[in-house]
């Protein structure tokens, strides 16, 4: 079971929906197939893990640390990242379905979302500066004083980002994405 250290350990199967891990510590840690739903994370810190097929919908992640942790396959709905500890923050996204959450004012420069359902998020006054979002559905998320410079977005779909809002210097777009730069405009690209 979860105890407040926890060191080399994996974990599979848990049904911890509700659960309370204030201030808990997990160093290289592997969690497959757990749900995590409506628990409570505060103050936990995660260093080198990795966590597979994982519910985290509407967890609480006040002051969490985060520190080189990949999500791969995970439902992670609703969530509040704006709240986290952004000291030495380091993340990865791979196939996750992120719908509703926010990344307000967050410094995530460099952070990967690979092939992410990010439908509704909040990017808003964000730091993404060289972020790569790979086959991503931006469908109505939200950038609005947003650092997208050096960011990537060749092959993400459903985006609408207002250039005049945004920094944008040097971000990829693919020519055949590019009418989500003119969507403020309320203009038709054919």
């Amino acid at each position: 079971m979860i105890s407040e250290v926890n060191i080399d350990k994996e974990f599979t199967d848990l049904e911890m929906q509700d659960s309370d891990f204030k201030f808990y510590e997990f160093d290289s840690c592997i969690f497959k197939d757990c749900d995590f739903s409506n628990s409570d994370f505060k103050g936990a810190d995660f260093k080198d893990c990795q966590f597979f097929n994982c519910n985290f919908s509407m967890v609480g992640f006040e002051n969490t640390s985060f520190k080189e942790v990949l999500f791969k396959n995970c439902k992670m709905l609703g969530i509040n990242f704006q709240s986290i500890n952004d000291f030495l923050l380091s993340f990865k996204f791979d196939h996750c379905i992120l719908r509703m959450s926010s990344f307000f004012n967050l410094n995530i420069s460099e952070t990967e979302f690979i092939n992410c359902d990010l439908n509704e998020v909040d990017f808003v006054s964000a730091n993404l500066s060289k972020s790569v979002f790979d086959s991503c559905d931006l469908k109505k998320a939200v950038f609005s004083q947003t650092n997208l410079e050096k960011a990537d977005f060749t092959t993400s779909i459903n985006f609408a980002i207002n250039p005049a809002e945004n920094k944008l210097k040097k971000a990829k777009f693919s020519s055949v994405t590019l009418s989500g730069l003119l969507a403020h405009l309320d203009i038709e690209v054919v």
